[in-house]
């Protein structure tokens, strides 16, 4: 049975701790002192398939935050104190990524639809009842098969979606490139150069953001170190491996989702899924609202935050709370 673990130094995350933890630091400051999360807490959950870390704020409604390709909860530090005031916010690092745990003999097992099983199963372990769920780029397709999940169960948890520029079957970005890379070949001429190469870490960010200059200081730091620390790499190349696949099972998910209330939130200048995606997902749903944030690109909550968590928070107190 999946049980929480709390190691002793695994509290509330103190302002000397936050300097420790990439992305933490500075948490409190990131915006106005009103919406500054009075605590982040840093938990651990063991599950069937590995350990899954998360980072834990707020009061409110429960609220689980997925992560992109290449993500971890880092990518939410802008988002956690803003939301704190409105939600309980839980931000995961989906199993082998960040600094999460996937064991060895489920490392193959990295589908979209395994992914979302992993999710409900951690709302099972931390005892969430109900929730309204975000996801990311690939976290976003994550999100859309969790809800379908859901809807085949006739399980009623899952109030809300909220869709940062999810991976989808309308965006032609990546419909080769990642099929590429997760090849053998593909994944040996990755792995020997971006994974070797660090110029090409900052190469690659760039493309990421519709304004170079808005990249915050910490971002190729933050997340070079699930690289170094948890072959992060390797773990990306697994889900790319399964990227064609995973597009034809999102295809069959999304009728499924249509009555779930969502919030698109896409970047016009997104070079990772194309905005031109966003309206035919839209019309894929039957109650769907699209913020389109004009000049950004793939990373929103990190190039635009303060426009992004404007969106966020508008959603999450003028839709009812419960379907």
């Amino acid at each position: 049975m999946p049980i929480e673990t709390e190691r002793p130094e695994e509290k509330s995350v103190s302002d000397s701790r936050r300097k420790a933890i990439p992305g933490m630091a500075g948490i409190t400051n990131t915006m106005e002192p009103e919406l500054a999360a009075p605590n982040v807490q840093e938990h651990w959950l063991d599950l069937p398939d590995g350990r899954m870390r998360y980072l834990k704020a707020g009061s409110g409604p429960p609220l689980i935050l997925i992560h992109g390709l290449m993500g971890y909860s880092f990518s939410w530090r802008f988002t956690i104190p803003a939301l704190a005031p409105y939600a309980t916010v839980y931000a995961v690092d989906n199993l082998g990524a960040g600094l999460s745990t996937l064991y060895e003999g489920t490392r193959k097992e990295c589908t979209v639809r395994r992914t979302a099983e992993r999710v409900l199963e951690f709302a099972d372990a931390a005892n969430i009842q109900q929730f309204d769920l975000l996801g990311t780029s690939h976290g976003g397709g994550v999100a859309i098969m969790t809800a379908s999940i859901c809807a085949e169960k006739n399980n009623h948890r899952l109030r809300r979606l909220i869709l940062v520029a999810p991976v989808n079957p309308w965006s032609r970005h990546g419909k080769r490139l990642a099929p590429f890379i997760g090849s053998p070949f593909g994944s040996i001429l990755f792995r020997n150069t971006i994974e070797r190469w660090r110029s090409l870490d900052n190469l690659l960010l760039r493309r990421l953001f519709g304004d170079e200059s808005k990249i915050p200081p910490d971002s190729l730091e933050g997340y070079r170190m699930p690289v170094i620390k948890n072959n992060g790499f390797r773990h990306g190349s697994r889900i790319v491996k399964n990227w064609t696949a995973d597009l034809s099972a999102l295809e069959s998910a999304l009728p499924k989702t249509r009555d779930y209330p969502t919030l698109l939130i896409w970047g016009t200048r997104d070079r990772a899924v194309d905005f031109a995606s966003a309206e035919p997902l839209r019309r894929s749903f039957g109650d769907a609202r699209l913020v389109a944030l004009e000049g950004v690109g793939h990373l929103p909550y990190e190039e635009a935050p303060e426009d992004f968590n404007r969106a966020l928070i508008e959603f999450l107190t003028e839709t009812p709370s419960s379907q």
